[in-house]
């Protein structure tokens, strides 16, 4: 039996490939202090007129913070890449929220005497579109691209979802997966059916006929469903891509 991918467990092994805990939490406090400075620049720059589209950074204690939960956008970015997620505001989310994840909520609110904002969360486009669950996690931004992982549900991801949406990653990538698909039909394919004497020649057509075919229903299907890269649309609020 193979176990299916808990798409927590993923992201912070990413983190930890990138980064470890203590530096994350030391580099955080430092983007943190420096952008808290600059702020205030800013307004005093401008007199104390606050700029119009300011983020939605939520001010916590960041001793009562665990390291296991905090994340870049670099590194959300590369799971959803990988894995061909979404990650959006979390008002585009059309199924019901977790009675755990509002507890979660309240919980960080209490200990950190402030009212979070600005929520993410990281799923699936289906599951931003219908209300069948596949595995959703809640964010909430800290600033300069950081993220506090708060709640996540649902199912775990299918085991072989990476593979089935490593095609996906880039155009190389796809031309690559339509080259061995046309490969294999070609192996597949019955040439005595064709000719009594099949010789290189006729593989070599047959090959490019295949790849001919196979790279026309790719492209016929991306156009009419609308369909893009990972890397294109990790964070688009368009369903389809």
């Amino acid at each position: 039996m193979i176990s299916k991918t808990n798409i927590e467990s993923q992201l912070v092994k990413v983190r930890k490939r990138r980064v470890s805990d203590a530096i994350l939490l030391q580099e955080l406090e430092q983007v943190l202090e420096k952008n808290k400075v600059e702020r205030l620049q800013i307004k005093q720059t401008l007199q104390g007129t606050p700029p119009s589209n300011e983020e939605d950074a939520n001010t916590m204690n960041l001793n009562l913070l665990s390291t296991e939960s905090i994340f870049h956008l670099q590194d959300i970015k590369k799971l959803c890449v990988e894995y061909r997620l979404r990650f959006l505001d979390a008002h585009f989310f059309k199924g019901e929220f977790p009675s755990e994840a509002i507890s979660k909520i309240r919980h960080l609110q209490k200990q950190h005497n402030t009212t979070l904002q600005g929520f993410k969360i990281m799923a699936p486009a289906k599951l931003l579109k219908l209300e069948n669950a596949d595995d959703p996690v809640l964010f909430a931004p800290l600033g300069n691209d950081y993220f506090y992982l708060i709640h996540k549900w649902g199912n775990d991801l299918h085991p072989f979802r990476k593979i089935l949406m490593w095609p996906y990653k880039s155009f190389e990538n796809l031309v690559f997966t339509v080259f061995l698909i046309s490969l294999v039909l070609t192996i597949l394919a019955p040439m005595k059916l064709f000719t009594h004497t099949p010789a290189t020649q006729e593989y070599v057509l047959l090959f490019l006929f295949m790849f001919k075919a196979v790279g026309g229903i790719v492209l016929f299907y991306g156009f009419a469903k609308g369909k893009n890269f990972n890397g294109a649309i990790w964070d688009s609020r368009y369903y389809n891509g």
